[in-house]
């Protein structure tokens, strides 16, 4: 078998076809590439980094996460085009998607106004409840891993690198008991055990990013993992009209958002469409005091 190309040296060389073109972004197991296919066009290929080249539990997360990606195929998700080993690395073929992070944009825009705060989790709870449908839980869920096409006022979810099988059992699980995957930010508190989450999990996640799209914030103010986790733990959210007391929101989005920020999951929305549907009639019925500039310019659009 051929040794892995050293990360540097695949730019302008090709891996199963694709040309890779420039580096546009890393995680800690894989680097992205912007490459080209003569049948596809613009791709996005996901390459495992050579030190994990012969980690096992590398390797199957790194093919779940393409499998994964394979089974959910809708309008909001990221396409996976292919994966497998070809030239000595771990590749995995994505849909070039246009626009930039979530992430990014809220940075540059600020806070939105409510109407175009429930396309984007219209959007990703339709996505969501896609991979629901497939028994699929993300658990990674938040702006980093959306895809944001501003012009086309589009997003698209990525990223199943830590997602699971609902029906998977216990013993082929990836993650040791008693550790949590994540991003604290986002995770919903059940997650932070390390025990198998439901389709609830994804729900908090998605409010979370429906308040910091409200909001420019996230529901818990702690400046490091150690205060976030006790946060998680301990304390409820910042109520949604105590986050920007420039903002007056209804009480009917308030209650809708903390519903599903609701560390109780008997009193958290059982499920991504119940909670998507509620925020989008709550976030149309009424706009907020006094919007940002940019929330302005989106109102108008």
């Amino acid at each position: 078998m051929p040794y892995p190309m050293a990360q540097d040296s695949l730019i302008g060389q090709t891996v199963a076809g694709y040309i890779i073109r420039r580096a546009v972004g890393e995680g800690g197991t894989a680097q992205v590439y912007l490459a080209e296919h003569s049948g596809r066009g613009k791709v996005a290929l996901k390459v495992l980094r050579p030190r994990l080249a012969t980690d096992p539990v590398a390797i199957k997360r790194f093919l779940r996460e393409a499998e994964f990606g394979a089974r959910v195929i809708h309008p909001n998700v990221v396409r996976t085009f292919e994966f497998g080993e070809a030239d000595g690395v771990q590749y995995l073929a994505l849909e070039w998607a246009d626009g930039e992070p979530l992430e990014t944009f809220i940075a540059k825009a600020g806070k939105l106004t409510p109407p175009v705060a429930a396309n984007i989790v219209q959007q990703i709870g339709a996505a969501l409840q896609e991979a629901h449908s497939k028994g699929i839980i993300h658990r990674d869920l938040k702006p980093a891993n959306i895809m944001y096409d501003p012009t086309t006022q589009t997003a698209r979810l990525l990223d199943f690198g830590i997602a699971r099988d609902a029906e998977l059992p216990a013993e082929e699980r990836l993650t040791r008991a008693g550790f949590f995957v994540g991003t604290l930010q986002y995770v919903a508190p059940e997650a932070l055990s390390g025990e198998l989450v439901g389709e609830q999990a994804d729900v908090y996640s998605l409010a979370v990013i429906a308040y910091q799209l409200l909001t420019e914030v996230t529901p818990f103010p702690g400046k490091n993992p150690r205060e976030l986790f006790q946060q998680l733990l301990t304390q409820d959210p910042i109520m949604l009209n105590q986050a920007d007391r420039g903002t007056k929101f209804s009480p009917r989005l308030e209650e809708v958002v903390m519903k599903g920020l609701a560390r109780d999951l008997g009193k958290r929305w059982k499920t991504v469409q119940d909670f998507t549907i509620a925020f989008s009639e709550a976030a149309t019925a009424a706009e907020p005091e006094k919007p940002g500039f940019f929330s302005s310019i989106f109102k108008r659009s």
